[in-house]
């Protein structure tokens, strides 16, 4: 059911007969994703008995729930009444964990470092000094599990997904899409340029369901240059 909330300017309608979509507006900031987190914390604490799922995003939230427990309308006015609750300037004081990844930068495992550096007019060192040089905030998980698009990167090293999409991209694989950075968690498909691999398990299921994914919505993110030395050191692979 359509409705807003004054507090946090949202919008929730019905999008199946079990899921509503929070709206948050249609602008992709920073400042949003610690409002969006603190209304997921508030559904968690408060709906876990309806509620089977949250996927937040840049500027939206799908909630998943038991429709055998409550009725849309029900659920529109519990999430609602919920987000007006939230106090905003509390709650963009609050941000998640600090992860630093370590990565080696080197045309060996950067299928594109080199041709990204051309195209930038910049060495391969620079390259990796400008990607290590800022914290990057995660917007979202998607597309594989673990998969957490960051951003966003300088201006400098940006640069477009590539025309033809390679079938497989290594596990670990260091990448930019436009303005986005990401670590493949998986081997998988993928058009992003590759600038280095990471050792780093980004997904791994022995952590347990809530903490298989390294990163989660909110976390921020600061890469570490490692030689190939400590890379092997710390289980990186060559494959």
């Amino acid at each position: 059911m359509p409705g807003a909330s004054e507090a946090l300017g949202m919008r929730v309608d019905a999008v199946s007969e079990n899921a509503m979509l929070l709206e948050f507006g249609d602008v992709i900031s920073e400042a949003l994703v610690p409002v969006i987190m603190a209304v997921q914390r508030r559904i968690e604490a408060e709906l876990s008995d309806v509620v089977i799922d949250l996927i937040p995003s840049y500027t939206t939230m799908l909630c998943v729930y038991d429709y055998n427990k409550v009725d849309t309308q029900w659920m529109a006015d519990a999430l609602q009444k919920l987000t007006r609750q939230v106090n905003v300037e509390t709650e963009r004081r609050l941000s998640g964990s600090r992860v630093d990844i370590p990565v080696w930068y080197d045309p060996e495992v950067g299928y594109d470092l080199e041709t990204l550096a051309d195209a930038k007019g910049l060495s391969v060192q620079a390259i990796a000094d400008i990607h290590c040089a800022k914290e990057y905030l995660v917007f979202t998980i998607g597309f594989n599990p673990g998969f957490a698009f960051l951003g966003k990167v300088d201006d400098a090293i940006a640069m477009p997904r590539l025309s033809s999409p390679r079938a497989a991209v290594a596990r670990g694989s260091v990448g930019i899409a436009d303005t986005q950075t990401a670590v493949y968690p998986m081997q998988s498909p993928g058009g992003w340029n590759i600038i280095g691999r990471s050792p780093q398990r980004m997904f791994d299921r022995s952590r347990g369901d809530r903490c298989a994914s390294l990163l989660r919505v909110g976390d921020r993110v600061r890469f570490r240059a490692i030689d190939r030395q400590e890379f092997d050191r710390l289980g990186g692979s060559h494959e």
